[in-house]
């Protein structure tokens, strides 16, 4: 029913555990193929790949672009975008399934995204968290690392990802609109490497800055740059 697509670049230190979640689906045979999209890693990604028998894709570097190319790759009628440093909550399973039987039976055209969470004790992470509801519920602008799962059919209506270097996610969900995005009550729990490196809040207001950047219209190969 559905095939994951998750883009890599020197992912192996937290790929392994991002498709670990996923094995109880594939049992299920909810989630029949995972599909990789590597950008050209140089260290044993592809080792975590061959052990765990998912497909893996070469591609040039780029999110977008290996979104895009992964999505082309897939042969189920439902999408899932997951980054390589993100894992799902225990029971996932059952709430997305729920989730495309409704969508289904009703023919409401949605995509689902997970509640975002990073993997930190400390209030600082708690804040972070708290942050990212707010920005969603105001804006409804969830970003890449919530996951998003969306029909073949829908991700086609509105183009898919845009072979840029970033804001490919943010880009998708404008499309989508604030009407067509569902929330999961099941966490996407992505590693908090970055923020503790860039800080809980400095890391934030960069990102909310790059994303004002991007609704000036500056090109999203300016915005990689200032990303870094």
């Amino acid at each position: 029913m559905i095939s994951v697509v998750i883009p890599t670049l020197n992912a192996e230190a937290t790929l392994a555990k991002t498709l670990a979640c996923l094995v109880s689906a594939a049992a299920e045979e909810l989630v029949r193929e995972v599909i990789i999209v590597d950008g050209g890693s140089s260290d044993a990604t592809h080792v975590v790949v061959d052990a765990s028998g998912a497909t893996w894709v070469q591609s040039a570097r780029g999110r977008g672009r290996q979104l895009a190319t992964g999505a082309g790759r897939a042969k189920s009628p439902w999408l899932l975008f997951l980054h390589a440093d993100t894992i799902l909550q225990d029971g996932w399973e059952r709430e997305v399934r729920a989730f495309i039987e409704y969508v289904e039976r009703t023919g409401d055209q949605k995509a689902g995204v997970f509640r975002f969470a990073v993997d930190d004790y400390s209030a600082k992470a708690r804040r972070l968290e708290s942050l990212v509801r707010f920005r969603c519920w105001l804006f409804s602008l969830p970003y890449g690392d919530q996951g998003l799962l969306i029909s073949r059919h829908l991700y086609n209506n509105v183009g898919g990802f845009e072979d840029v270097p970033l804001m490919e996610d943010v880009g998708l969900v404008k499309r989508l609109g604030r009407s067509r995005l569902a929330y999961f009550k099941s966490q996407a729990i992505t590693s908090a490497r970055r923020f503790r490196r860039n800080g809980f809040l400095l890391q934030p207001i960069k990102n909310m800055s790059l994303l004002f950047l991007y609704f000036l219209k500056v090109p999203p190969r300016i915005l990689a740059k200032l990303y870094g």
